[in-house]
C-alpha cells in the first residue's frame, strides 16, 4: 500500500466541499466521465482556474468549460506529516501540478498511487478522480502520462484509494 493512503478514506472522511456555485459546478462533476475541465474564455482564448463567471484576463463573460487531456507536470510538492483529518493518515504528499494545455494553470492536489520517496519535481502525472458522493468528484494526480489525447481523452476514475 502507498504511504499515507487509507483504503477506507472515501467511506470515513468527509471532504470539505460545500455546495458548488453554478459557475463552478462543472469542475466538481467532471469526474463522472473522467475528464478534467477548466473554464476557457472565447474572448481571449485562455484557460483560467479557479472558476469564476468572468475571464480574469479580459473580463469577458464568454467563458465555458472545456475538457483537458488530463496530463500535467509536478512543479513542486510537500509532504504533510500532521494528522489534521481522520482518514488522511500522515505522511501524505500534496503537489502543485501544471496542466499541459496552459503552463500558467497550476492545481493544488493530492498525489496518489506513488510512494513519497518516488516523488520528484518534473514528474509526469495524469488526473484521477475520487468520488465524493452526490455526483461530486475531486481531481487528484497519479504518476504517468495522460491516458487519452489532449482535450479528448478520458482520465481514470478512482473508485478506491489505490
Amino acid at each position: 500500500m502507498t504511504e499515507g493512503v487509507d483504503p477506507d478514506r472515501a467511506a470515513t472522511t468527509r471532504r470539505l466541499v460545500g455546495h458548488p456555485e453554478p459557475y463552478e459546478e462543472f469542475f466538481w462533476r467532471s469526474g463522472a466521465d473522467g475528464r478534467l475541465r477548466l473554464l476557457h474564455c472565447d474572448g481571449c482564448g485562455r484557460f483560467h482556474h479557479p472558476p469564476v463567471p468572468r475571464c480574469p484576463y479580459c473580463y469577458s463573460d464568454a467563458v465555458q468549460p472545456r475538457p483537458l487531456g488530463g496530463g500535467g507536470t509536478l512543479v513542486t510538492f510537500t509532504v504533510n506529516r500532521q494528522p489534521f483529518l481522520p482518514g488522511f493518515t500522515p505522511p501524505y504528499p500534496i503537489g502543485l501540478v501544471e496542466v499541459d494545455e496552459d503552463p500558467s494553470i497550476r492545481l493544488c492536489t493530492n498525489l496518489v498511487g506513488i510512494g513519497i520517496d518516488e516523488i520528484a519535481i518534473g514528474l509526469r502525472v495524469h488526473v484521477v478522480f475520487e468520488p465524493l458522493g452526490e455526483d461530486l468528484w475531486i481531481p487528484q494526480f497519479a504518476p504517468g502520462p495522460a491516458v487519452g489525447p489532449p482535450g479528448g481523452g478520458a482520465a481514470h476514475r478512482r473508485h478506491d484509494t489505490m
